[in-house]
């Protein structure tokens, strides 16, 4: 049943506190709703497209003027996306959020398992393993622009401690985190696969005795510090015309410590040309 104009008169004569004048001349960086949960679909290079559920912060930048935001519009610009998310539907969603907000500065970071689909390296029993996948947008005075960041775990074998020991050497799992800018398209897969080929060893959801055996003598045979994933990482990042800005971290969980190692690089290309 729709609403008529009669029935929607008295909601329109309820008073706008929200947009009321402030006196304390002290502008919000941010202001908007975190933690929001929504369905969506992202491209999937293997099966064209990927339902999962995502977690939404939204904010604007509210004037010192202002006393307050619309929260109820945020959710609103989520809404109408229609379960259905890409970069360029951000870029969109982003726009919307500002305009209707009445913002010039806007900010949007959308958090979601990603699954992969992943063979065994012997045995090559199927699997699937999760990561997590963050597309940040931001938008200023109508220029936006979109960051995707993805968690990568993978295996790392210290080259020091396979160096001095007259047998074995300790692993542990790290944690590869990526963020990247870009002028074209970027696969979530490819970023996963650029990560997982620079470490000891990938992972994988299940492996039978052949596949262990060979996954531990591989990772054996590719010892990696802290240090060397990054700065592998970011050399494939440097060679790859599509990427303009990049942050690689690494973070090791060591096996033999009671602490991680830790290493990152941020580099933006466009600065670099100049």
């Amino acid at each position: 049943m729709s609403v008529t104009e009669a029935e929607l008169k008295p909601a329109l004569d309820i008073e706008d506190v929200q947009g009321s004048p402030d006196t304390r001349n002290i502008a919000i960086d941010k202001v908007g709703i975190k933690d929001i949960r929504y369905p969506v679909r992202v491209s999937d290079r293997s099966a064209g497209e990927q339902h999962t559920i995502a977690n939404f912060n939204m904010y604007v930048e509210l004037p010192h003027s202002f006393k307050g935001t619309h929260m109820s519009r945020f959710v609103e610009v989520l809404s109408s996306q229609e379960g259905e998310i890409s970069v360029k539907s951000f870029k969109s969603m982003l726009r919307e959020m500002t305009e209707r907000l009445e913002a010039e500065k806007g900010h949007i970071e959308m958090t979601f398992p990603y699954f992969v689909t992943k063979h065994a390296p012997i045995s090559g029993v199927a699997s699937i393993l999760d990561y997590e996948v963050t597309l940040i947008g931001e938008i200023e005075n109508g220029k936006s622009f979109i960051q995707t960041k993805v968690v990568v775990p993978v295996t790392s074998l210290c080259p020091c401690s396979k160096s001095i020991s007259d047998y074995g050497a300790h692993n542990q799992r790290s944690h590869v985190t990526v963020k990247v800018r870009s002028e074209a398209f970027v696969w979530i897969e490819e970023l996963i696969e650029i990560v997982e080929e620079e470490a000891s060893s990938e992972l994988y959801g299940l492996l039978k005795r052949v596949d262990e055996k060979f996954v531990t003598e591989k990772a054996y045979d590719n010892p990696k510090f802290v240090e060397d994933m990054v700065r592998d990482v970011a050399a494939r990042f440097n060679q790859d015309e599509r990427i303009t800005a990049y942050t690689v971290e690494s973070e090791n969980f060591e096996s033999i410590h009671n602490h991680s190692a830790y290493a990152q690089i941020t580099k933006d290309k466009t600065q670099d040309s100049d």
